[in-house]
């Protein structure tokens, strides 16, 4: 993957392959709703899903941290991402973990 795409916050370089969107939408599952299943959108492989989550699970520490960077994204619509989740509805999302965690 081309560095100058990656995300240039604290493991920017692994938002980048799991991509904000899924990463928000698989919080949101595993935080607020486990309705919520866009991140097992069909368009994604089961290799690819299985990846991502693995991914996630080893980089808790920087959680916090890419939902308030999320928060503050403003071309999240710039690349279709796979969930089908709007710009808006991702920083929502993220907005509402990161509320969830604080008060945890």
């Amino acid at each position: 993957m081309n560095k100058s795409h990656d995300f240039n916050f604290d493991g920017g370089e692994i938002l980048t392959k799991i991509g904000a969107a899924w990463f928000v939408s698989y919080a949101y599952y595993n935080h607020i709703d486990h309705k919520h299943l866009s991140w097992r959108n069909p368009k994604f492989s089961e290799l690819s899903v299985n990846s991502r989550t693995s991914s996630y699970n080893n980089s808790k520490k920087y959680h916090i941290g890419w939902l308030h960077e999320v928060t503050k994204m403003r071309q999240l619509d710039k690349h279709k991402n796979k969930c089908g989740l709007q710009s808006t509805q991702i920083q929502i999302m993220a907005a509402e973990i990161l509320i969830k965690m604080y008060r945890q």
